[in-house]
């Protein structure tokens, strides 16, 4: 309640938090803002007709058409679950394997802790989105195998930060104190060691959510994301590529394809940038101006 209350409290994580309150809105009512096609998964696009021309907003189309004539209002507004349902889950995936390897590194300490970590430094030697691409072709195509390709190597970071935070808490005092009355090392752990090291995991995985978003947005982007016609931001954005520019003499002519999912994308990882550095200043001031590797 206390965080909350900071959190309105400062007005560029209120901001935040009104963003993410619209969209969590967004998501929640997507069902009848644009309602799914019967016999179609809710999901799934509709299109109309197959044309290679974007269309401009219409009635029938509030925010236009792609390239293929994909509904831009309908991939936005279902894009929104997409962007949730990626975020949290690859975030929480990533953030409860780092916990796992780091925690049980830092526990353990001598050779286990030696070779967790030099197999840390193994995957944090591959660049994030150069790996993650290459374990998503070799999976193909979908949304669970770039969630899967993105998890693999987004977790690096956590387990460093946890071991770090465990090593540095073994030491004080109060652990000390807790040992000489008798306490068992695993009651320690799980009592007093794990509860007082997760809040910098906390925060840096809240402001990893909206991470996530931009990479599988990349993922699509690039044709190994989600699959044609699904209902992503960053698929919606593809489809645009050639039509940015709009041609000679007519710059910016087909500017819907890109303002309108490209807008969302930037306003959903925004809000999550804002609160989580307010989270940072608040459970944390320690991680001011840290910087995570990975």
């Amino acid at each position: 309640m206390q965080v909350l209350k900071a959190l309105v409290k400062n007005p560029l994580s209120l901001a935040g938090l009104i963003v993410l309150l619209f969209f969590i809105a967004i998501a929640i009512a997507a069902p009848w803002l644009a309602p799914p096609r019967p016999g179609f998964s809710s999901y799934e696009i509709p299109r109309d007709g197959f044309g290679i021309t974007p269309k401009p907003p219409s009635k029938e189309h509030p925010f236009g058409t792609t390239q293929g004539q994909y509904d831009i209002y309908y991939g936005v507004i279902w894009g929104t679950r997409t962007a949730f349902i990626a975020g949290l889950i690859v975030t929480g995936s990533c953030a409860l394997l780092g916990i796992i390897v780091g925690g049980v590194a830092a526990y353990c300490g001598g050779l286990v802790d030696e070779v967790l970590m030099r197999i840390v430094d193994i995957f944090l030697a591959f660049p994030f989105l150069v790996a993650a691409l290459a374990v998503a072709s070799l999976l193909g195509r979908g949304l669970v195998q770039s969630m899967l390709a993105m998890t693999t190597f987004g977790w690096m970071s956590y387990a460093r930060l946890i071991r770090s935070e465990i090593l540095s808490i073994k030491e004080r005092t109060f652990i000390e104190a807790t040992k000489a009355i008798g306490a068992s090392g695993s009651r320690i752990f799980w009592k007093h060691i794990l509860p007082n090291s997760i809040y910098p995991v906390l925060v840096v995985a809240s402001m990893d959510i909206g991470s996530m978003v931009i990479w599988l947005s990349s993922l699509s982007f690039l044709g190994v994301g989600a699959p044609p016609g699904y209902a992503d931001w960053g698929q919606l954005i593809s489809y645009c590529r050639n039509w940015i520019a709009g041609g000679q003499g007519m710059l910016f002519r087909y500017w819907y394809t890109l303002v309108f999912p490209g807008g969302a994308l930037f306003l959903f990882v925004l809000s999550f940038n804002l609160i989580g550095d307010a989270l940072r200043d608040i459970l944390d001031p320690r991680l001011r101006g840290r910087k995570i590797s990975g």
